[in-house]
Order: structure tokens, then sequence, then C-alpha cells
């Protein structure tokens, strides 16, 4: 017959790994379709959905003045984190973030609001250009992604290591 393990903290209670912080991840929304990317030890993939369907339209996240509409955006965001923690099965509550310009003050707020109304939380928020800089050998399609996943991980080792991300 089979025997069953509970893993327990050292003072008795339950292992309980939801309660503490989620990974962190790269998005980009610079394209077409929103992309999300996770990266272990400066290695970056892309994330896709487990029947292979591209992200969420990114059509329409920004109103005339530049600004992320809360809604839309917190839509796609949280369909991009969703991908990502059926990747992974494991909770994503952290994310850099990959933009067009204009990346300016107003445009990074809305956004950073709207990444909070879907409780996850933007570290970064990096034009496209910026976040492929950081995988200079990764495709153009993908790059942005990749480059914010690999600065979403240099975010998590930095807050393990208590710096400010």
């Amino acid at each position: 017959m089979p025997m069953l393990f509970q893993i327990e903290e050292p003072d008795g209670s339950p292992l309980d790994e939801a309660a503490g912080p989620g990974v962190a991840v790269g998005i980009d929304l610079s394209g077409a379709r929103g992309v999300v990317a996770f990266a272990v030890g400066g290695n970056a993939e892309v994330l896709t959905a487990r029947d292979g369907s591209p992200g969420p339209e990114t059509a329409g996240l920004r109103d005339a003045a530049g600004e992320f509409a809360l809604e839309r955006t917190g839509a796609v965001l949280l369909t991009l984190r969703g991908i990502a923690e059926r990747a992974l099965a494991r909770p994503v509550t952290h994310a850099v973030i990959a933009i067009t310009p204009p990346a300016d003050v107003a445009a990074r707020q809305s956004l950073a609001r709207a990444a909070a109304s879907g409780d996850l939380i933007a570290t970064h928020i990096l034009t496209a250009t910026e976040a492929a800089a950081l995988v200079p050998d990764a495709a153009a399609a993908e790059a942005a992604a990749l480059g914010a996943a690999v600065a979403a991980e240099n975010d998590g080792i930095a807050a393990q290591r208590g710096a400010n991300p």
C-alpha cells in the first residue's frame, strides 16, 4: 500500500507555498498580441496556452492620450498571467512589462494601475527596445517578451536579497 507524506514547516504547520510571493514573468504588450515569458538562469522562454493559441490582442489598450485603459488592459494582463500560471503551475504575482512608446509617466502609471487591478505588480515598465536589448541574440518577434522575462528574473533575485528592484 502506498504511503503519503505531508511536508511541514519547522514549526509543524503545513507548507503553504501559495501564501508566499509568486514568480515574476516578462510580458510584452508592444505587438499585435500579448506575449508572456519566464526566465531561469538568464535563459528565457515564451509561454503559450495549452492549446497553442496566441496571446490576447493588444489593440485598443491605449486611449488617444497614450494612457492604458484600465479594464481592457487589466483583462489582457490577467489572461497572460493565467497562461503563465498554468504553464508554470505556480502563482504569478510580479511582472516586467514591455510596451511601445510613449512610455511617459502617465502611460507607466496607468499601466501599473491596470496591472494592480488584476493583483499583478509591475516591477518595471520598459520600452520594447529596452527589453529586447537584454537578449541581443533573440528572434525579433520574441525579443521584448524574453528581455522582459530576464529583467523580471533579475528583479526577483534582487528582492530575495532584500534589495530594491
